[in-house]
Order: structure tokens, then C-alpha cells, then sequence
């Protein structure tokens, strides 16, 4: 156990439990970022099925990696996540997220309250298969095999080093660790093309990363407008969301009393 910092993404000062044997790592406090290009289609899709939207089976490059396997793309930094989009060829009309792991949050509301498990891939070999799948290089299956034993250690996700900005992570979440993600923010920003206008959507606030459940039943219109979708709140995942939150609630007040 270590009070430190391990990662980028991570506050300083957080309680570090490391695996014996391997590059593993428990602790909590992160903020992870994601930038993707928007799209008209996204019009009408609440912030909570553009969030969950980032969630996807693999394909690409590594795929290879992850056959039959949900995944999601994640930075340490918005700027970082604006650079890694830019790479693939992304226009200026951009939507970044900003999440959290729950259990940070002072209320946390997902019913998972594990710290985030995340194994460092630059320190067990990971990072040189995700180089060389970069460089459109084969596996071997001792290799294919050693990193199906790391991602079956119950990991939620792996840091690995950018290379579109050296020096910086970034980090790919396996379904199970995106379900310990929370939203604190999704910003829709348009290029000097569509007018350089913007718009800001609050999930989380405080430092205490205090929920706002609501905030997932919005959506966005053009013009940069700000709807709600009321049926979002009739939702089960509003309603369990809400049922969890509640009962936090009552539990840390019996704790003060």
C-alpha cells in the first residue's frame, strides 16, 4: 500500500494497493477524457446514450487484443483526447467527455463502490504489443495468450503511452470498468466553420464530485441549444440510479447520527 501518485489521470495523495507479482494497481480519484467528432445524428441522443455510446465491441487495430470484447478510449488530459482524435482525421466539431470513477464521489450512485483496478501495460509488455499492432505487426500466440492472463485478472482497464504526444497516457477500459465510470461533464464545441459556438452540459459538481442525475436526460438541438428528454426520467436507469443515490444518502445520515 502507497499514498501516491501512479498515473496522469490520477489526484495526488490516493491510497495505492499494488498486486504482488504483476503491474497491477487499486485506487480511486481519476478524471478521464474523450473526444469524439460530432455528428449530426447525435442531435435528439441524450447524454446518456452518447456517453454509453463510447462503450463499443472492438475493431480497428486491436481488435486483435480484444476479439468479442467491449472497449473504450480514454485520455488523461482534454487536450490529449483533442490531439488523439485529430490524429484519425477528425474535423473541429468535437464532443468531450469528462468521467470520473464513482466510488470517488463523495454520494456515489452506481452501486459499484470497488476502486478502479488498472494494470500498467508499460511496465509487463502490454505497451510493446500495442506498439506493434500500431506498427501493423503481427502477434505471436505466446503473446496473444500472455495478455488474455493479464486482462483475466478482473482488470477494468490499461494506461499506455500516447503516441501522438509523448511523455502523455492514455487508457483503454474493458465493459467492466466503464461501468464504474460516472459523467461529470459533456462539452459540444463547433469550429470557426460552424460559427465557433459551444455548448456545456453539468453531470457532477464540486470537488466532491456531487451527481446531477437529471443531467444524463439532456440532449443537445442545433444551434447549440440544451433540451430535456422528460422520458429519461421514468428510465430504469434513472430510477435504479436515483434508488442508489437515496439509500447513500440515508446510510451516511444513520453514520452521522
Amino acid at each position: 500500500m502507497d499514498y501516491s501518485k501512479e498515473f496522469q489521470a490520477q489526484s495526488f495523495g490516493q491510497i495505492v494497493l499494488k498486486h504482488k507479482k504483476l503491474p497491477i494497481y487499486m485506487t480511486k480519484e481519476f478524471s478521464f477524457y474523450r473526444c469524439v467528432e460530432f455528428k449530426p445524428d447525435f442531435y435528439g441522443k441524450t447524454v446518456s446514450e452518447l456517453f454509453n455510446g463510447n462503450l463499443r465491441f472492438s475493431s480497428g487495430r486491436y481488435s486483435t487484443l480484444f476479439p468479442n470484447r467491449k472497449i473504450s478510449y480514454w485520455s488523461s488530459s482534454p487536450s490529449l483526447a483533442r490531439a488523439e482524435i485529430k490524429s484519425h482525421g477528425a474535423g473541429c466539431d468535437m464532443l468531450t467527455f469528462h468521467a470520473y470513477d464513482d466510488a470517488t464521489s463523495f454520494e456515489p450512485f452506481l452501486g459499484i463502490e470497488e476502486p478502479l483496478i488498472i494494470v500498467d501495460g508499460r511496465e509487463c509488455g502490454i505497451q510493446e504489443l500495442i506498439d506493434k499492432l500500431d506498427n501493423d505487426e503481427e502477434l505471436s500466440l505466446y503473446e496473444k495468450e500472455y495478455f488474455e492472463q493479464i486482462i483475466n485478472e478482473s482488470i477494468d482497464c490499461i494506461a499506455y503511452n500516447s503516441k501522438v504526444r509523448k511523455g502523455e497516457e492514455n487508457y483503454i477500459f474493458l465493459e467492466k470498468g466503464f461501468k464504474k465510470l460516472a459523467l461529470r461533464s459533456l462539452k459540444l464545441r463547433f469550429g470557426r466553420k460552424n460559427g465557433g459556438s459551444h455548448a456545456y452540459i453539468q453531470c457532477a459538481y464540486g470537488s466532491d464530485y456531487l451527481p446531477y442525475l437529471k443531467g444524463y436526460g439532456f440532449y443537445f438541438e442545433p444551434k447549440c441549444k440544451i433540451m430535456m428528454n422528460e422520458e429519461y426520467m421514468k428510465s430504469e436507469e434513472f430510477l435504479t440510479r436515483k434508488s442508489n443515490l437515496d439509500r447513500r444518502m440515508i446510510r451516511n445520515s444513520f453514520n452521522k447520527n
